[in-house]
């Protein structure tokens, strides 16, 4: 698919990411791969940095794969969706990403947990 902009691939991203457990998934990859990363940092441990992109992506991948049941839009559009990644991510830790799934006019599909 071609988008124009980053905003246009966000509604899409956000399309591919309807089920909330899908979009718990990608926070704890996102959260580990962030703590992995700075941990490699802080500590100088080069491990950890190699470790970061595998738990982050491995998460991600494990909900679209067996959770949402599509195909990572990593694959088509790396850039984009690292930074959707992280959009998601800030918008679920201070609580507005259902608020945006409503705005985009897209309905979350409800799961029991």
């Amino acid at each position: 698919m071609n988008f124009r902009n980053l905003e246009e691939f966000w509604a899409f991203y956000v399309s591919q990411h309807s089920k909330a457990s899908t979009r718990r998934w990608h926070f704890a990859g996102t959260l580990c791969g962030v703590v992995c990363v700075a941990g490699s940092v802080l500590w100088g441990r080069l491990w950890l940095l190699l470790l970061g992109p595998l738990l982050g992506y491995g998460l991600a991948w494990y909900s679209h794969f067996f959770v949402e049941r599509n195909a990572p839009a990593t694959f088509g559009h790396p850039l984009w969706s690292l930074l959707c990644d992280f959009k998601m991510f800030a918008l679920m830790l201070s609580g507005r990403m259902d608020r945006e799934i409503k705005r985009l006019g897209k309905r979350p599909v409800l799961q029991p947990f």
